[in-house]
């Protein structure tokens, strides 16, 4: 039992989502909070702000709102709790003003969200924040003006440790990884061979046991590493990512509201990412169009993968079967061969 209740559109001229409506349900004896709306604000890629910004955040918010702020929520915003109907114009032209949106709320494309990247992080092998502002001025209009049949959340990683957690999180998971051979500085790895038992902690943890070590020299096959950063992270001198770096593409994280959970799974293994990033931007559109064309009100996109099948979205989409898409071997085949494409 609750006093706080979600109801009747409030917004701003011209969007339809970046604000969520609260009201209290006994305004006569709580004037103060009758209106508690929520202002989601869209951050910059990887969360960087100088003081100055934030002091002008903190003084629209000081000026029209409670003054209680949430940074970072959930969904990946800057969140100013709690204002009124009225004040949401001002605060959005002076948000403006000063070179800041909205971000997504509703059945839309949400605020996409990244790691430092680059910016800050060695293991980094795709420009993270690029990718996220690329991405969030390529689809404003999906971010604004909800039109899907639900939420579309997309998080960029720089590497597999997901410091976005996008693929238990993110309908569209992008993380970086790489293609060659992990780069091993055999010097160093007899450097740490002094203080740590390399036999237990490295290969015996590999995943895929594609790790030797003889004593003097760690051998990796490359051919069975799955990119985990496991062993880079244990060893970050003596190990780096290799040198042809991209991304692997993932879909259909969620968290379990309407169905259960789900894992983002592997779409892409391997796509170079380069400005301007048209290789993955047209994807996402036929993703989008699939998903808007046969998904139920209220269902991810994973959850319409489930339910009408991998075949039905390769089709759609135009991707390549490959064998990382199948999350759990003999229990979900996809490949169907059509009458007269195999000899028999």
């Amino acid at each position: 039992i609750t006093h706080w209740k979600h109801g009747g559109i409030v917004g701003v001229l011209g969007y339809g989502g970046g604000v969520i409506g609260r009201y209290c349900d006994l305004p006569e004896e709580f004037p103060g909070v009758a209106h508690f709306h929520t202002v989601r604000v869209n951050p910059p890629s990887g969360f960087f702000y100088t003081s100055k910004a934030l002091k002008e955040l903190c003084d629209i918010w000081d000026k029209y709102g409670s003054g209680m702020t949430n940074t970072h929520g959930s969904t990946g915003d800057l969140v100013f709790l709690g204002t009124q109907t009225d004040k949401l114009e001002p605060i959005f032209a002076e948000l403006t003003a000063k070179g800041w949106d909205l971000g997504g709320s509703g059945s839309c494309l949400r605020t996409p969200s990244s790691c430092v990247g680059k910016a800050r992080c060695e293991y980094a092998c795709i420009d993270t924040m690029n990718i996220c502002h690329t991405l969030t001025q390529e689809f404003q209009d999906e971010l604004h003006r909800p039109a899907f049949p639900y939420k579309f959340k997309i998080k960029v990683s720089g590497c597999a440790n997901d410091c976005t957690a996008a693929v238990a999180r993110a309908d569209l998971s992008i993380i970086g990884t790489w293609k060659d051979a992990i780069r091993v500085d055999q010097a160093e790895v007899k450097n740490y061979a002094k203080k740590m038992d390399i036999a237990e902690e490295i290969v015996g943890m590999c995943p895929t046991k594609c790790i030797s070590f003889d004593g003097s020299a760690l051998k990796i096959n490359d051919k069975d590493c799955n990119r985990c950063m496991h062993c880079i992270n244990q060893m970050p001198k003596a190990l780096r990512p290799g040198k042809e770096q991209g991304a692997t593409i993932m879909l259909g994280g969620k968290a379990p509201i309407v169905t259960g959970a789900l894992m983002s799974w592997v779409v892409v293994p391997f796509m170079k990412l380069e400005a301007p990033y048209d290789n993955l931007k047209d994807p996402i559109r036929k993703m989008w169009e699939w998903w808007d064309e046969h998904g139920k009100n209220r269902e991810r996109i994973g959850e319409l993968v489930d339910r009408m099948g991998m075949r039905s979205f390769l089709e759609a989409t135009g991707l390549p079967p490959v064998p990382q898409m199948v999350k759990a071997p003999r229990t979900n085949p996809y490949v169907f061969w059509a009458p007269g494409e195999v000899e028999r």
